[in-house]
């Protein structure tokens, strides 16, 4: 059995600082032992280039994988060949060799089109395995099914970045709380001017006609912490002067946002408030975060940052599913459907 796993894990000086996605993929082979499958995984890591780097060895990951699951032999990196990223059918021959069988359980690389995710399904029976089902069901229910109120909350950098699923977003969602980097542009487009923040020019128009269009379902910061000449640290209103940087949302917002979030039903949060890898612009994320772990709704968290915050402030227990897949988890909501799902539904046994 073939096993296409998502073990891109953080690792920091050759030591995992971080098994979820190693840990996440057990039900999955334990339920192939137990049906008699001798499993082999194969997983990316990092971004080699499609040849080989030392940086990027699956050597902690085997060794972690042996601990956890013993007898399950891992490949090495995919990407440390070009034909991985390129789809190439000569580089799903030489995976698939040998194999009865596929199982994708990948959801964090099921938006990738790459070649162990759409090759094998193309010839060998094929299903999804247990994580990737769960990831789909969850995230699938937020867009059909949401209880209400449901409160979507936005961070991160760029609005280009995620303009698709904030769209998507405000035909489900009843509130989308926008914070981070990408707020400048909604600020901007209010006719705040916004120093020396992170800013999109080019996406101005496009945030003051979804402000126009959605009014108050779509909240954005009314105060900031900024970071100035001489490493001053002060909170700012909405309009951030030259010379500085806004770097968080300020207290009066974060605890608007909290308020909105403790109400909900349904909860949706993706991408920081903030720079919260620094103690001095954390406060907004933290916030967010106890919020939503307080939140008695269904608490959804879409991996990437966000995941990396809940688990920094101790408090990914208290949140009902954290996602595996950032980037995956915000094209599913936008799409509906992913390049992984699609290849599944083609395989020979799923026709």
């Amino acid at each position: 059995m073939l096993l296409r796993a998502d073990f891109n894990v953080p690792i920091h000086d050759g030591r995992i600082t971080d098994d979820l996605r190693i840990r996440a993929a057990l039900p999955t082979i334990e339920w192939l032992e137990q049906h008699g499958a001798s499993v082999t995984a194969c997983t990316h890591l990092g971004r080699p280039k499609g040849a080989p780097d030392p940086r990027y060895s699956l050597d902690p990951v085997r060794a972690r994988l042996a601990e956890l699951a013993p007898g399950v032999e891992l490949l090495e990196n995919l990407r440390f060949d070009a034909g991985e990223e390129a789809n190439d059918p000569a580089f799903v021959a030489t995976l698939i060799a040998g194999m009865d069988a596929y199982v994708n359980d990948a959801f964090g690389a099921a938006h990738r089109a790459h070649a162990s995710v759409v090759g094998p399904p193309r010839t060998l029976p094929s299903a999804a395995g247990r994580l990737l089902a769960k990831e789909v069901d969850i995230l699938s229910g937020l867009r059909e099914q949401p209880k209400r109120p449901f409160v979507a909350v936005l961070g991160g950098s760029k609005v280009s970045d995620k303009l698709g699923v904030i769209e998507a977003l405000l035909g489900v969602a009843d509130t989308l709380l926008i914070g981070g980097g990408m707020c400048f542009t909604f600020l901007a487009a209010q006719g705040n001017p916004t120093g020396d923040s992170l800013l999109e020019p080019d996406q101005i128009e496009v945030c003051g006609r979804l402000l126009a269009e959605h009014g108050s379902r779509i909240r954005v910061p009314h105060d900031l912490t900024g970071l100035g000449p001489g490493d001053q640290v002060r909170q700012l209103g909405t309009a951030v002067p030259d010379g500085w940087k806004g770097l968080d949302i300020g207290p009066g917002t974060a605890a608007e946002f909290s308020d909105l979030v403790l109400e909900a039903r349904t909860v949706f949060w993706n991408g920081p408030m903030g720079v919260f890898e620094d103690p001095r612009f954390e406060a907004g994320t933290r916030t967010i975060a106890r919020a939503v772990a307080e939140c008695r709704g269904f608490t959804v968290v879409g991996g990437g940052d966000s995941a990396a915050a809940v688990a920094q402030f101790g408090l990914a227990a208290d949140i009902d599913h954290i996602s595996t897949g950032g980037g995956a988890s915000l094209e599913l909501l936008e799409q509906g459907d992913l390049p992984g799902l699609a290849a599944l539904r083609e395989a020979p046994n799923a026709r």
